[in-house]
């Protein structure tokens, strides 16, 4: 996620350059072909269909703004809760007995975020899931499917065990169980947003009709501008490549771009409270690259 006030320019060149190039060549052509060949092409459909397109577009941007927010709010849940095991495991198991089970519980629920995170972003679990899980624990759960789903069910029998050796009692158990399908309904809303695809017609229309304006865009400007046809069309269409860019890059929230949300930043995060919470050292928080992006 890019969190300067403005993206660096080498940003913007490195996005834009390639349909600016390609915009700023057919408008070229479109000019010299009027100057040669001259033609008329009546302004007023142009105007409709741009007016259409701006429509269309800012409503398709307003659906990919809508599942990014919601993917931030699902993992602004997940933090919170797994702030929520983390001090009901404290508070709940005071016996200097069951210091261990804290610690597992603690470094199972980081190995969790971070596997989700990998499994959001089709990556195969990095180290920062198996260096938190004992070895046979880390099997267990990585051979399953839902690799994140596995350790989270194996903290709920980590709970289980704290119940049956007199750590806690079962309303504690319920209480901590609770915190638990918190971070799995969380889990299953991210994995609806990135399982579900914006509708067909989200997709691909916008695309065939955005490329098809910005081809008859000089054709209807070449009257009026003439030689400034190249600037004016090719900035125009611009404009509307970086509307219909603009959902592309928020449709997924969690495709790994510069655009997209910061999970290694929040999976440090929680990593830094739960840690603290049971009186251990805890990392830096993740700080924004040198190009103002944090990931």
């Amino acid at each position: 996620m890019i969190v300067n006030a403005a993206p660096s320019a080498h940003q913007i060149v490195r996005e834009v350059w390639k349909p600016l190039a390609v915009l700023f060549v057919w408008d070229v052509i479109v000019t010299i072909t009027y100057y040669f060949l001259p033609f008329h092409a009546p302004e007023l459909p142009l105007t409709i269909f741009g007016s259409a397109l701006a429509l269309f577009l800012g409503f398709r941007s307003n659906s990919a703004y809508q599942r990014w927010w919601e993917g931030r709010g699902l993992w602004g849940l997940m933090i919170n809760a797994s702030r929520n095991l983390a001090r009901a495991t404290r508070n709940f198991m005071p016996d200097p007995e069951a210091a261990d089970m804290k610690r597992r519980i603690v470094m199972r629920q980081i190995a969790y975020v971070n596997a989700l995170r990998c499994q959001l972003r089709r990556q195969k679990p990095d180290e920062e899931v198996l260096r938190l899980l004992p070895r046979g624990d880390a099997d267990l759960a990585l051979a399953r499917t839902n690799a994140a789903n596995g350790i989270l069910d194996g903290t709920g029998r980590r709970i289980d065990e704290a119940r049956r050796n007199g750590w806690i009692d079962t309303i504690q158990q319920t209480q901590m169980e609770a915190v638990l399908v918190d971070i799995a309904n969380a889990q299953g809303g991210m994995e609806r947003l990135k399982n579900t695809p914006l509708p067909i017609q989200y997709r691909f229309l916008p695309t065939l009709f955005t490329h098809l304006f910005c081809l008859l865009l000089p054709i209807g400007l070449v009257e009026t501008l003439q030689f400034a046809t190249p600037l004016g069309s090719t900035i125009a269409g611009l404009m509307f490549l970086a509307v219909l860019a603009i959902g592309d890059d928020l449709v997924d929230p969690f495709a790994n771009t510069v655009h997209d949300l910061p999970l290694n930043a929040m999976c440090r995060t929680i990593e830094i409270d739960l840690l603290q919470a049971i009186g251990q050292d805890a990392p830096e928080p993740i700080k924004p690259d040198k190009e103002g992006v944090l990931w």
